[in-house]
């Protein structure tokens, strides 16, 4: 007996029932240094669920998935689903990272280099 009650399901059944068996948000990818901001500074409402709820309201600080994951305890993967249902429902606001800008600027890299090695 591992003294765990049988009914416990254990660590791995919760994300997946608060995401739905979802891996992937919904709408664009979110990366994990996209900037994410409440759209109110009202409560959530009260028909969402309690993870989504903590989410929104940590986001009335813009924070980056990875720092909203850490903040409300969550992994990441989660963290991304939820953040996607709340911006589906217009609830927070998705900051995009340069990283989603395209290729990356060349001639920045190359000034960002020069200044470097001048160092």
């Amino acid at each position: 007996m591992t003294g765990r009650d049988e009914a416990d399901p254990g660590p791995f059944l919760r994300p997946y029932a608060m995401t739905e068996g979802r891996t992937e948000p919904s709408g664009p990818d979110l990366a994990i240094e996209d900037l994410i901001g409440a759209t109110s500074a009202a409560d959530p409402p009260p028909w969402l669920s309690l993870e989504h709820r903590t989410i929104a309201m940590a986001c009335r600080e813009t924070l980056s998935v990875a720092e909203l994951a850490a903040r409300v305890d969550l992994p990441l993967g989660v963290t991304r689903v939820l953040v996607g249902d709340l911006a589906s429902q217009g609830m927070v606001t998705v900051h995009r990272a340069p990283s989603h800008a395209g290729p990356p600027n060349v001639a920045l890299l190359e000034q960002v280099l020069n200044g470097l090695q001048r160092l």
